[in-house]
């Protein structure tokens, strides 16, 4: 009996042991790290990249207890090692998880390399949003633990960062920027631009006027808004109480805004004029109230630049006249709040930085895949499952975890959930509508719908569980017998809405109507609304038996790819019966033809559809000029220019995506928008285009369609925008300032030289004047401007040339500091002002005159 005793007590002590002996770990138990193994080690595009598991905890890790999921620039895993596997789940989720011999013991560090097609040239390819997932026995999920510490390690070497062996793309070295530099020359404050985006005349008419904080703000009836603008401002500012009051006629010591005939280069809307007198009164007259508004928005610009960085200074402006008018009636920016989400505050703080740079249409991104962003009162799911992202199942009624969300929705830190309410909606719509921005929604259609597929069969189930069947199909979105293999361009399976089904138009309609009374609500009228369109991929519906029955019903659609156009010819009918102009991707104009090519479809031509295109690569570089010929309203996006979100240069340290190239300020300022051909210059790769050779059978404008050219506008994506405002704000400026100088300023002179080493030369030195207009008046102004932006300053160029440091600013007026042992600079590091003697590890960094500092570069 005593024998059974022990032997019971001994076995439950065992079980005890390894009941504590395999606590789930916690968060501070885990360390993991990830790093670039080599871009450049196999004749085949491949990456190898690891992960490093550091188990300090008591938990014992064994080959079915446990798997990793993260977010990753989306690859076809290839291979991995150590006993493990690399699963593409959905998008950009993945999971890591143990096979058949793994272990991983307490105190243990293991290493797991894995290998994937392409390459990952950045930290933020890199894995994000980590987190293990433990199992029972059974394959249960017991526990979910975020992976808190969790590091990028440095990418250093050649090979962790060249996109295998055919980027032409330079990295960015210290000595490589200082060669580049080289071309630029620090110019004095009087050479500079006085505006940005350039008016199209600016005049000096007399001496200095001092003005003081005694100024009035006079307005003709009609312009109530444009003076309350106006007095909030400069009440800000200067800390003081700004009155303004309707009047008919100027008077000395006060700014007078007013309604008038302006008409400047043959253009009326928009127009404005401003005028300082040396009585001490600014007089700003606009064609209409968005005039005076830009005519404001001129006269802030003139201000002292010290105002903005916390320096008390007297108000000094030229006696002068400025004459304005926008070469493009379209200037927009589109904002992507869907896949990683911004906040009512942040969307009404890039407005104001929109609106001072006269940008006026706001594309507002609030539908994806990975997210629906604003409430539509008849279908509560919309919101209730396609606003946030947590740990979940691909196949489950949820969204799984994007773009390093993590798995926990509305987690700290985490911009993958949420969505605006009514309310915040009105006010975003409001709030741009007085800054003379007017908001275009985008309810994407058919692709990018994943997260409304969710959301509709979660309504799904829902009522047919109470058993209303005609409720649950009411708004379905999806052939339930579809088998079509597809993956789209972010590499999701299952994000295309049936284009066949009659439900599917039924939801959209009920949508579209809800925003329009949103609008409605808000006091604004709604005439524009973008429905997407973009990356249907190949194969979808292929398989889907109501569109093999719709293709019996029309037998011209003889490709399923096709489908897109019929589906689109019911939304452009829809939206045509509530007035409403319509805006899609280049896609929804373009029609397949037998041989696989894109042509303009010409049954949208004369339907108020504008395409908005983006492709500017290799041969569709012509694109935007074909569908203009072709009688389409067109917006050009061009990737190659207009692409926010692709990182400032290769610098690993850079954030941002690279598929299009890189894209810095440069680049949005230097485009010829009726000849791309001039200024598109090099490959996505890196690599410069022979454009006489390239580009010698493109279609180019034709003089009567250049008027189709409606404007142009700037893209921020959000895929790699992690961290809230900082992080978008940093991608927008001073990239921005670049755009507004092509969207609002005159045909600049290089865009008509045909000559290519006279065009270089004559753009090298507007580029010259406008790089340190970036530097000493631009950066440093948003430091404070509506309560301060952050904001992207480039790194410096430097070289070693006989023990001395030699150092140059990419901006020039930009200040370089210098560290001599490996510290970072700051701004209480020597300044370089002439090449100086050093040794030990060299460091420099570039800074404002505000204290905003670069990445710092090392110098050998």
């Amino acid at each position: 009996m005593k024998r059974n005793l022990v032997l019971i007590f001994s076995f439950i002590l065992v079980i005890m042991f390894e009941s504590c002996s395999n606590k789930i770990p916690s968060e501070e138990d885990l360390k993991l790290s990830w790093e670039i193994v080599s871009n450049n080690y196999s004749e085949d595009a491949k990456v190898k990249a690891r992960f490093i598991i550091e188990n300090n905890s008591e938990f014992k890790f064994n080959e079915n207890n446990w798997a990793l999921f993260y977010n990753q620039a989306p690859r076809d895993p290839l291979s991995s090692d150590n006993n493990t596997k690399v699963e593409h789940i959905s998008g950009d989720w993945f999971k890591l998880s143990p096979e058949k011999g793994f272990k991983l013991n307490p105190g243990e560090t293991k290493e797991i390399e894995y290998e994937s097609e392409a390459w990952f040239i950045k930290e933020s390819d890199a894995a994000v949003g980590p987190y293990f997932v433990f199992y029972d026995k059974n394959g249960n999920e017991t526990a979910v633990v975020a992976a808190k510490d969790y590091t990028i390690l440095p990418f250093t070497l050649p090979e962790q960062i060249n996109r295998h062996k055919n980027d032409a793309e330079p990295i960015p070295a210290a000595a490589w920027q200082f060669d580049e530099n080289r071309k630029l020359k620090e110019l004095d404050a009087s050479e500079l631009l006085r505006i940005i985006p350039s008016p199209v005349s600016y005049k000096v008419t007399g001496g200095r006027v001092a003005f003081d904080e005694h100024i009035e703000i006079l307005y003709q009836k009609g312009l109530e808004n444009e003076a309350h603008y106006l007095s909030e401002f400069l009440g800000k500012t200067f800390h003081a109480e700004f009155s303004a009051t309707e009047a008919t006629e100027p008077k000395a010591n006060s700014v007078f805004l007013s309604l008038n005939t302006i008409t400047v280069n043959g253009k009326s809307k928009e127009a404005y004029q401003l005028d300082v007198k040396k009585n001490k009164s600014v007089i700003i007259q606009g064609s209409d109230a968005a005039g005076v508004f830009y005519g404001i928005q001129s006269l802030i610009a003139l201000l002292p630049i010290d105002l903005f960085v916390g320096t008390e200074v007297p108000v000094v402006l030229d006696e002068m006249q400025i004459k304005d008018a926008p070469r493009f009636e379209y200037r927009g920016m589109h904002l992507d709040v869907a896949r990683n989400f911004q906040t009512k505050e942040t969307v009404k703080k890039a407005i104001d930085i929109l609106s001072f740079y006269k940008v006026n249409n706001l594309l507002l991104y609030i539908t994806e895949d990975e997210g629906w962003r604003v409430e539509i009162e008849e279908l509560p799911e919309l919101t209730e499952v396609g606003s946030h992202r947590e740990h979940t199942s691909k196949d489950a009624i949820a969204l799984h975890p994007s773009y390093g969300s993590g798995p926990e929705a509305y987690a700290e830190g985490s911009y993958g959930s949420g969505f605006y309410t009514r309310a915040e909606f009105i006010d975003i719509i409001q709030y741009a509508k007085a800054r003379h921005i007017n908001v275009i929604p985008e309810i994407g259609f058919p692709g990018h719908s994943r997260a409304a597929i969710k959301a509709m069969e979660a309504r799904y189930e829902k009522y047919m569980a109470l058993g209303d069947e005609d409720k649950a199909n009411e708004f379905r979105l999806i052939d339930p017998e579809e088998t079509s293999k597809y993956r789209s361009a972010q590499w999701y399976s299952d994000n295309i809405v049936n284009v066949a089904r009659p439900s599917t138009y039924k939801f959209y309609e009920t949508v579209v109507d809800d925003i329009i009374e949103i609008y409605k609500e808000a006091g604004v009228e709604l005439e524009f609304l973008h429905t997407g369109g973009d990356e249907v991929p190949e194969g979808s519906w292929s398989e889907s038996p109501m569109c093999a029955a719709l293709m019996k019903e029309f037998p011209e659609y003889k490709d399923p790819k096709n489908l897109q156009a019929y589906g689109t010819r019911k939304v452009v009918e829809m939206l045509r019966s509530k007035n409403l102009k319509i805006g899609g991707w280049e896609e929804v104009a373009l029609l397949k033809d037998e041989t696989g090519r894109y042509n303009p479809n010409p049954e949208f031509a004369d339907k108020e559809v504008y395409p908005y295109v983006w492709n500017t690569l290799g041969s569709n570089t012509e694109l935007s000029y074909r569908l203009a010929n072709a009688g389409y309203p067109v917006i050009m996006c061009n990737v190659s220019n207009f692409y926010f979100d692709l990182a400032y240069n290769k610098d690993p340290r850079e954030p941002g995506l690279y598929w299009g190239g890189m894209g810095n300020v440069r680049d949005a300022w230097q485009v010829a928008p009726f000849d791309v051909f001039k200024t598109t210059i090099q490959s996505a790769m890196g690599a410069e285009i022979d454009t006489e050779i390239a580009y010698a059978g493109l279609e180019r404008i034709k003089p009567e369609a250049k008027k189709n050219i409606i404007g142009v506008q700037a893209q921020i994506w959000a895929e790699t925008i992690k961290d809230g405002e900082d992080d978008l704000m940093l991608r927008i400026l001073p990239k921005l300032m670049g755009f507004a100088e092509t969207a609002w300023s005159p045909e600049r002179e290089w865009e008509t030289i045909s000559d290519k080493n006279e065009r270089e030369a004559s753009w090298d030195k507007g580029w010259n004047i406008f790089a340190n207009t970036l530097a000493q008046k631009e950066l440093p102004r948003l430091t404070l401007f509506y309560g301060g932006f952050n904001y992207h300053v480039p790194a410096p160029g430097g070289k070693i040339i006989d023990e001395k440091l030699h150092a140059n600013s990419t901006y020039p007026g930009l200040i370089i500091r210098y560290s001599t042992d490996g510290t970072e600079p700051d701004i209480n590091s020597s300044i370089y002002k002439e090449p100086v003697l050093v040794s030990g590890t060299v460091k420099i960094k570039a800074f404002d005159i505000a204290g905003k500092g670069s990445l710092s570069m090392d110098v050998n």
